[in-house]
């Protein structure tokens, strides 16, 4: 075999980092090392993997090719290995999750994968929809947990869980003493919103399709927890899921609105993952205990 994994190790950390020294950094290397094994990865094939623009590093075509295919061979190459010294069955992670399910849900699934006696990390990153997609195309996430529709030809999108969003607002809003709301409700509302690029806004405004132009939206927030604030203080009504407000609900700080029948804002949450991506024993596990939830 003309290459070694540390060359393909070195390949893929200056793919992320368009930077040799940050790469050979964090590969716990000196930059001359890291520099020497990509330059005789290269020489090993006659190939260039990167244009270099002075210090940056910029993965040309045959780069981007090749990139996939390095990574899954790294994946598959590091749960061999785990099987061979009989560890943990999982190990190391790194997810990506939207606000909702990062800060609801996801937390109590890593409680439980780290939950082992080799402890495995989890490391998560919380963003919106078009964040942690680009994250796992690039490979830098090993899965994506989003709450938005996806299309994507790089990307396998799983379904996961059914969601739905809720109007609501404060107990002592107008709008709470009313059984049921009209569009002509929805229009004269002042609006407290999520982001565009969110999948909370993408639900919102496939529920709102015909009455968009007409909404008025004060704010547009890109925390859960901050639109919840304002729509107690008064400030408008807001419509995220169901899994962020129902404590809110409980407490009776918040209160449920009724929107039209024919206003639906039913959702799926779902999984992403590389299409190139080796499916380790770590991924399939968080998958299962998702699942369990």
């Amino acid at each position: 075999m003309k290459y070694t994994f540390r060359q393909l190790e070195v390949f893929l950390a200056a793919a992320r980092f368009q930077n040799i020294t940050r790469a050979a950094e964090s590969l716990a290397m000196s930059q001359s090392a890291a520099s020497s094994a990509l330059k005789e990865l290269e020489n090993q094939f006659n190939i260039q993997l990167f244009d270099r623009v002075g210090k940056r590093l910029q993965l040309n075509e045959l780069g981007r090719l090749y990139r996939p295919r390095a990574e899954a061979l790294l994946a598959q190459a590091q749960d061999l290995e785990q099987a061979f010294s009989k560890h943990s069955e999982v190990g190391a992670l790194k997810v990506g999750a939207t606000l909702t399910i990062g800060n609801y849900l996801a937390v109590g699934v890593m409680a439980q994968y780290m939950n082992t006696p080799t402890h495995p990390p989890v490391t998560l990153e919380v963003a919106n929809t078009s964040t942690i997609a680009q994250r796992v195309r690039d490979f830098e996430l090993d899965i994506g947990l989003i709450e938005g529709e996806l299309q994507s030809p790089e990307l396998e999108v799983i379904p996961w869980r059914g969601d739905k969003l809720v109007v609501f607002c404060s107990p002592e809003h107008p709008l709470a003493r009313q059984q049921i709301l009209d569009d002509d409700d929805l229009r004269q509302a002042t609006w407290i919103m999520r982001e565009p690029g969110s999948g909370t806004r993408q639900s919102f405004e496939r529920g709102m399709h015909g009455l968009l132009p007409d909404l008025n939206v004060l704010l547009e927030l890109e925390h859960t927890e901050a639109i919840k604030r304002a729509v107690e203080a008064g400030l408008g009504i807001g419509c995220l899921s169901e899994v962020v407000l129902a404590d809110a609900f409980r407490r009776g700080s918040l209160v449920p609105l009724q929107a039209p029948e024919y206003r639906q804002f039913d959702r799926q949450f779902y999984f992403i993952l590389h299409r190139q991506k080796y499916r380790s024993a770590g991924i399939d596990r968080w998958m299962e205990l998702c699942r369990e939830l």
